[in-house]
């Protein structure tokens, strides 16, 4: 007897893009988002990615070689392409104020001047990315320099790029990106805005995948608050051709999550999220804690992105030694309850098998 037709994804557009089999993206979260795990994400036949904003140039080369020995699916390499801040010109006289009572408490002594962080992308890692191309690399705050973007696509390099409005896409689209994440207020972790003020855009997924879609020709990744078989198939329904799921991947047990980061997840509800620039000096959703409820009152006197993270980390290193999550950035979406202690394979197993489930109906 043969085998029973199989259920096909509505669009492929990503599919023949990428190479993938499932037209699912694990999303790139820095701190979060181990080797491990994008392997095993590219071996599921989905896309598997790095969030490398923070990665030190010798070790993007050593997950560069890794990732080339382990799979021949295709990984995606994030940057963060903010504009670098302007620390001099910055008076940090209220933030320092607001947060001695913590410091003091925690007895950190003076809080410090604040300190530039982590850089832009740079020259310096565009040739460790063209000394062993990966198949994808994708942008978070904008486009980079076009000499950076003629470089990778001249070695086929796929780019994506994040919009968090149509302005935005268009400009992603004209600037040479071959996909485009349309990122929903429900995200976790920051807001990929870099037209306009970001605290201003807080359109959700539900009504930015659809108008993304209708104005740019390249496919639409829809992200934000999709965490199961319903959300991928409606994310279909609007115009995408596929979609990027993070939160759902933060207790995979490849993940390299704080645990208390992941016990918080495993104990929140609904309605526990918030947007916040405490963490880093731009809008970032993550669950609410310490710092973001009794700091509240600083969200407006924050040091520019992303030199306020400077600021916090003393603090949130001395309270995750004391077992306490008060200060540590819990980035997370909107749906954060549902993230499940699985293996990343597993994850998508159940994201694949209920999503085809769905649209077959």
């Amino acid at each position: 007897m043969p085998d029973s037709p199989k259920p096909l994804w509505p669009d492929t557009r990503l599919l023949d893009l990428f190479g993938l089999t499932h037209p699912i993206i694990q999303a790139p979260m820095a701190g979060v988002s181990s080797t491990d795990m994008a392997i095993a994400a590219a071996n599921a036949g989905c896309m598997g990615a790095l969030g490398c904003a923070m990665t030190p140039p010798s070790d993007l080369a050593k997950q560069l070689a890794q990732v080339a020995r382990s799979t021949n699916g295709p990984v995606n390499f994030n940057f963060f392409v903010h504009q670098e801040p302007d620390i001099a010109g910055f008076d940090n006289t209220e933030i320092r104020k607001a947060l001695q009572p913590a410091y003091t408490a925690a007895d950190l002594g003076e809080v410090p001047a604040p300190t530039a962080g982590a850089s832009a992308f740079s020259d310096d890692i565009l040739d460790i990315l063209l000394a062993r191309p990966p198949k994808t690399v994708s942008f978070h705050f904008g486009l980079p320099k076009p000499h950076i973007i003629t470089a990778l696509k001249d070695r086929q390099v796929k780019l994506i790029g994040c919009a968090t409005c149509v302005a935005e896409a268009k400009a992603l689209e004209a600037g040479g990106m071959d996909a485009i994440v349309a990122q929903g207020a429900e995200a976790g972790g920051h807001r990929g805005t870099f037209l306009g003020e970001p605290h201003l855009n807080d359109m959700g997924t539900m009504a930015l995948v659809p108008l993304i879609a209708d104005a740019v020709r390249v496919p639409v990744i829809a992200a934000g608050g999709i965490f199961d078989g319903r959300g991928i198939a409606a994310a279909f329904m609007l115009g995408a051709a596929g979609v990027q799921i993070g939160t759902a991947f933060m207790r995979a047990t490849e993940a390299t999550t704080h645990p208390l980061h992941k016990q918080a997840l495993a104990t929140s509800h609904d309605a526990q999220t918030r947007l916040t620039r405490l963490f880093s000096g731009r809008p970032a959703r993550s669950l609410r804690n310490r710092l973001t409820d009794e700091w509240a009152h600083a969200e407006n006197i924050t040091a520019p992105f992303p030199a306020q993270r400077s600021l916090i980390t003393p603090l949130a290193k001395a309270a995750l030694q004391a077992g306490s999550a008060d200060f540590h950035n819990l980035w997370s979406g909107q749906a954060g309850s549902r993230a499940a202690e699985q293996s990343t394979a597993e994850i998508i197993e159940h994201l694949v098998t209920s999503a085809l489930t769905r649209l077959a109906r």
